[in-house]
């Protein structure tokens, strides 16, 4: 089994990132939150979990431990695949969605694509009880602490917001629009307007 990684990164793209350790590059899908994180040529570390099936084996990956904890719960649901759980987790953070099985909020679960309004029941019904949220709650605010904070990126996702689109493809667009166009960051507050414009015609395309 492997349960993490530690190498360098070498590209991303709207469903997983290939990352290189020791000379073999793993692909591995992650949340859409986490991909916004990561870019090539960065290193970082990421918790794994890889599925077998009939006809794939994949990587699955997670910049925090929570994330990984929480989509092992998601597995333990009869009739939760892999899929569905990721999909759950580019929707809903761990909190908000340990927040959601607390709160009995199916529509919250159900708005992951692939789920539906039975599948977040189930998942409520068989998790209630069993997801720490002081936990998560106290591990997010650690990681949100040490993040390095990118006011010029806030600002275009902000802004993409505003017209409309999801945060996770928001912030996913900026990470994507800055790697193809060399634009450093943190983001210069100069380079703003041009990251916003190039951010929209990306998400424009991919409609």
């Amino acid at each position: 089994m492997i349960g993490s990684l530690h190498g360098m990164v070498e590209t991303v793209d709207a469903s997983a990132m290939l990352i290189e350790v020791g000379g073999v590059g793993y692909e591995v899908r992650m949340p859409a939150a986490d991909l916004s994180r990561v870019h090539g040529g960065m290193e970082t570390k990421v918790y794994t979990y890889l599925n077998v099936s009939q006809d794939a084996i994949t990587l699955y990956g997670f910049l925090e431990p929570a994330a990984k904890r929480t989509f092992l719960q998601l597995l333990k649901v009869s009739g939760i695949g892999p899929k569905v759980a990721l999909s759950l987790l580019s929707t809903l953070n761990p909190t908000q969605l340990a927040k959601a099985i607390a709160d009995n909020d199916a529509t919250a679960l159900a708005k992951a694509p692939g789920l539906g309004k039975k599948g977040a029941q189930k998942i409520i019904l068989e998790l209630k009880g069993s997801i720490d949220l002081e936990a998560l709650e106290e591990t997010g605010s650690a990681v949100t602490t040490a993040r390095p904070e990118d006011k010029g990126a806030l600002q275009v996702v902000e802004g993409l917001m505003s017209l409309g689109w999801r945060e996770q493809d928001a912030e996913h667009a900026v990470q994507v629009a800055c790697e193809a166009n060399g634009i450093a960051t943190p983001i210069a507050d100069d380079d703003v307007p041009r990251v916003l414009r190039l951010a929209l015609a990306s998400l424009d395309r991919g409609r």
